[in-house]
């Protein structure tokens, strides 16, 4: 039905077809809860694990704040993070990684880490990429960067954490390199670019990561990220079980009449009375379309149309989003605006083009991955400071990854106790230093418990990774 209403109506859909859609989802309550899981063999020794994180933690955490001052001194937008690139090979080198990789999806890294013993794979990821928002905070270490973005000169910062991102992830490097006699199996060590969305006009992100071979040779059985949160303090993790981001999808329509003077609408076809209904009959879709308990959005962020106050014109411009968590939601969205749109420009003696672009896919974190590690961040910084987050209309590119083998992706405190923040992707956003060292201890344990729990129970890593298990490194190394 779709294909024939884009053939009758002009309406071109572009998707990320390389992904293999979710499974659909008869609304978030559906999907297993945390406390349904078996729980599996319990690890051992993580007295001394915990304890053997900490000592190394300290001594690298200053260098590890300092390079996060220095990523968010210099950010770069999507598909142009080349300094941050270098900083991150150069790092990885230093730690003696097995294999680093560069120029992946442009700008990407990837840092292979093979501990001495047989064990799993396991990937871990960080995104890169600044954004065209100018920094207003009282850090010493501020951004003045800028530079030119879409036409027009931007100011450069992370206003959205992913320096924290990557300083977390060069810290979890530093420990287990310095672990690595004893890490049962590989950890892959993703550094993303363009995870905001690259510039018009070109490829990137974790899709064209996906596309370019990240998840083979060797590849994973699960993969781990984090976000930074602007509304939650330095101490705590978020984490939601099942669907925890939306979809993300991309409209631009094209109204088109017939222009005319403003004192003899009767001559004219009026574009903007049509876009106008159109905007309002949108929100319907939500409201009498959908099933109640499906969460969606669907908002119109840009109307653009008219040179003069007193001409009708021919043409109105309109672009905006969608987001969903469940595919047959957003296959009913896109259907129902290309019949909206039909009928009000057909009455109204108009035409309209529908260019419909589908984005990032719901990041899903795996229900059975959540129960396995959960008990690790309750561990690492007190169950009373995990907090099971609702889903988000917010979308994240992680999902690509998620997509292909289970995913475990958790919010990571970042305001100072007693300071405040500004939201993400605004000019006040502030992520505090000391957010880095508790990624760092939450993130390291969950790869070492899942390695240890992955070796003890084969049928945990067997069943999610097509390469196997690693045997550790050559004993020639």
């Amino acid at each position: 039905m779709i294909s024939r209403l884009r053939t009758m109506w002009g309406i071109r859909s572009r998707r990320s077809a390389r992904r293999p859609r979710q499974a659909g989802l008869a609304g978030i309550a559906a999907l297993p809860v945390l406390a349904a899981a078996v729980p599996l063999t319990p690890l051992v020794a993580q007295d001394t694990q915990d304890a053997r994180v900490d000592e190394v933690l300290a001594g690298v955490q200053d260098s590890i704040i300092r390079l996060r001052e220095t990523i968010h001194q210099n950010p770069e937008l999507g598909n142009r993070e080349f300094k941050t690139a270098v900083l991150v090979a150069d790092h990885l080198r230093a730690l003696g990684f097995d294999e680093v990789r560069t120029g992946i999806a442009h700008t990407g890294v990837v840092g292979i880490l093979r501990g001495g013993l047989p064990g799993p794979v396991v990937a871990v990821r960080a995104d890169m990429d600044a954004l065209p928002v100018t920094e207003d905070t009282p850090y010493p270490f501020k951004s003045t960067v800028r530079t030119t973005y879409l036409g027009q000169e931007v100011g450069v910062s992370h206003a959205c954490g992913h320096d924290i991102h990557v300083a977390v992830q060069l810290g979890v490097a530093a420990i287990l390199a310095s672990m690595r006699d004893e890490l049962p199996g590989t950890v892959k060590f993703i550094f993303q670019p363009a995870e905001e969305g690259p510039p018009p006009g070109e490829e990137g992100g974790a899709d064209l990561m996906v596309a370019e071979g990240v998840l083979e040779d060797p590849a994973p059985s699960a993969i781990f990220g984090l976000h930074s949160f602007a509304e939650m303090e330095v101490g705590k993790v978020g984490f939601t079980s099942g669907p925890a981001l939306a979809a993300v999808d991309h409209f631009k329509i094209r109204v088109t009449g017939k222009q005319s003077h403003g004192a003899a609408p009767h001559l004219g076809v009026d574009p903007i009375v049509m876009a106008s209904q159109a905007v309002t009959a949108f929100q319907t879709i939500r409201s009498r379309n959908l099933n109640p308990l499906e969460p969606s959005v669907i908002t119109v962020g840009i109307v653009r149309g008219g040179t003069r106050f007193n001409i009708i014109p021919d043409v109105v411009e309109m672009e905006g989003t969608v987001r969903t968590y469940n595919p047959d939601v957003r296959d009913a969205v896109e259907r129902r605006m290309g019949e909206i749109l039909a009928g009000i420009t057909g009455a109204g003696g108009g035409t309209f083009e529908l260019d419909y672009d589908r984005g990032t896919p719901a990041t899903i974190n795996d229900p059975e991955l959540g129960v396995r590690m959960l008990p690790t961040l309750e561990r690492v910084v007190g169950a009373e400071n995990v907090v099971a987050l609702d889903p988000t209309m917010g979308g994240e590119d992680f999902a690509y990854f998620a997509n292909e083998v289970p995913g475990f992706f958790f919010r990571l405190g970042q305001v100072k106790p007693g300071g405040t923040s500004g939201g993400h992707h605004t000019p006040d956003f502030q992520a505090d230093n000391s957010a880095v060292p508790v990624g760092i201890r939450a993130m390291t344990n969950l790869l070492l418990d899942y390695l240890k729990e992955a070796a003890a129970n084969p049928r945990v890593s067997s069943e999610g990774s097509a390469a196997g298990w690693q045997s550790g490194r050559p004993a020639t190394e």
